[in-house]
């Protein structure tokens, strides 16, 4: 086995791969999205689209916002917005189909009864929008809020005062926000929202080794995802099964891509392409969109032969989920924003902080190299040793200078500790992890510059932070409401 000192990515491939006739052409891995269980939603349930329930609320007699509304008019008005918008967000800034449709649409008045009846044709639902036509509608409000669905109650100014209401109701623990604003699309947030609600409930993930029990438990409980734990040996013996060519063939695909390789021989990078699609076949088997395994134990004690972080940039730059160290609260975290965002993965760190220099460090040897989803474009990375051993491979990945971030963590399944911040310099340093950048912590409202020390005493466990391309700060307001978290802010 050759110690492959920092060659190139052509003089490694001359040496090492060229017993065969040529390389075939690649496009960034672009065919892996096309795999059939790919589709971001495992094969859980029938309903491949997310059904959100549309109710209009008016009093018998209307007084407020002016005693001849005509009510038939407000509500073909709004439907043709939501027509529209089943249009134009169903592909927007996705890299899957955004399937929803918007149901019911009728028309209920201020009465208990009334409300007790239409609830028995309401079906399976993933949220419910109400549009408040006329004051005086809070009776109805709180049904529908008894209910248990996620709902969104929808004020276009003027139509009544029960907004007033809902602030406080939200604070008691019900999923429900209110939207008061004369821009229709302002719903898009919480659509958004409730698709991701719908992907988790349908979502598979596997826990390989051991992991936190009480962790899967509660967080399963949460939000609806369908934890799975197997051994070592069961993902040892999917990997007996994988052929040789066809990881020789992986490895050929993710050298080329390569900037360089540093340390790993052929044979690393080649045993790390069969675990990735020991990976691939486990999750199609078990029709699960995420893995997460105890790595380190598990390599240090024999247990697996490869280190998971090529099988996890694999994964993160075709849409699925891999993250490292059974961490199934940096998994749960990776997968809301992946389906709030259409698709960005998100980068588990190790963070450190520098506060004579007011910089926080983002370091992990796992990353995917498209940060804004599998349609974008690849950064630049490395292959390389993971850090804290020297074995097996990892990557390092260059991040984009100037980009704005949201480091997120769910701490417990009621809170989401974040921070926004801004990529100032990709380091090279020896020490802490393969891909390492530095931030500036910022107001995610401003952009100010923040204090780095501040936010160090204001660190709450566990260690690890999830970080996405993108300031998520107002959409993470919005999207508690309805999952069920407090957002705090850590700087």
């Amino acid at each position: 086995m050759c110690n492959c000192k920092d060659y190139s990515r052509r003089d490694f491939l001359k040496s090492s791969l060229m017993g065969s006739s040529g390389l075939i052409a690649l496009n960034n891995f672009r065919e892996e999205s096309q795999s059939p269980y790919l589709n971001f939603v495992a094969k859980k349930s029938t309903r491949d689209h997310t059904v959100i329930q549309v109710i209009y609320l008016k009093k018998p007699v209307p007084t407020w916002p002016y005693p001849d509304i005509d009510i038939d008019a407000e509500m073909k008005k709004i439907n043709s917005h939501l027509d529209n918008f089943e249009k134009l967000w169903r592909d927007k800034d996705r890299d899957w189909d955004f399937n929803f449709k918007f149901v019911g649409r009728d028309l209920l008045t201020r009465d208990q009864d009334d409300i007790a009846q239409y609830k028995k044709t309401v079906g399976d639902v993933d949220g419910i929008i109400l549009f408040q036509l006329t004051s005086t509608c809070m009776v109805m409000i709180d049904e529908i809020i008894k209910w248990d669905i996620p709902v969104v109650l929808y004020n276009y100014p003027p139509s009544g005062h029960d907004w007033s209401q809902i602030p406080n109701i939200a604070k008691s623990g019900k999923k429900v926000d209110v939207i008061s604003s004369s821009n229709y699309a302002d719903l898009e947030p919480y659509v958004r929202t409730m698709d991701t609600i719908r992907r988790l409930k349908q979502s598979k993930i596997i826990v390989v080794g051991p992991h936190s029990g009480s962790d899967r438990k509660i967080f399963a409980d949460k939000y609806g995802a369908e934890i799975i734990p197997v051994e070592y040996s069961d993902l040892n013996k999917v990997m007996d099964t994988i052929d040789e060519k066809k990881a020789e063939k992986e490895a050929e695909k993710f050298i080329r891509n390569a900037v360089k390789i540093i340390e790993p021989s052929r044979d690393d990078i080649v045993l790390s392409s069969k675990f990735y699609l020991a990976v691939k076949k486990m999750l199609a088997e078990n029709e699960a969109n995420a893995m997460t395994i105890n790595c380190l134990s598990g390599f240090y004690g024999g247990h697996i032969t490869a280190y998971p972080c090529l099988a996890w940039t694999r994964l993160l730059d075709e849409g699925l989920t891999g993250v490292c160290e059974a961490d199934i609260k940096s998994t749960i975290t990776s997968m809301i924003f992946r389906f709030y965002t259409g698709g960005k993965p998100g980068f588990v760190t190790d963070p450190f902080f520098d506060t004579n220099l007011n910089i926080i460090t983002q370091a992990h040897c796992v990353s995917a190299t498209k940060m804004n989803g599998p349609s974008g474009k690849s950064n630049p990375y490395i292959i390389r040793t993971h850090m804290e051993d020297n074995k097996g491979v990892s990557i390092q990945v260059k991040m984009d200078i100037g980009q704005v971030v949201t480091s997120a963590q769910l701490v417990d399944p009621n809170t989401m500790q974040i921070s926004t911040q801004k990529i100032t310099r990709n380091s090279d340093r020896i020490g802490g992890c393969r891909t390492k950048f530095e931030c500036k912590v910022i107001d995610p409202e401003t952009g100010e510059e923040l204090s780095a020390e501040k936010y160090l005493h204001n660190y709450v466990p566990p260690l690890h932070r999830v970080v996405f391309y993108g300031n998520y700060y107002k959409d993470l307001q919005k999207m508690g409401k309805l999952l069920g978290f407090e957002v705090v802010r850590e700087s």
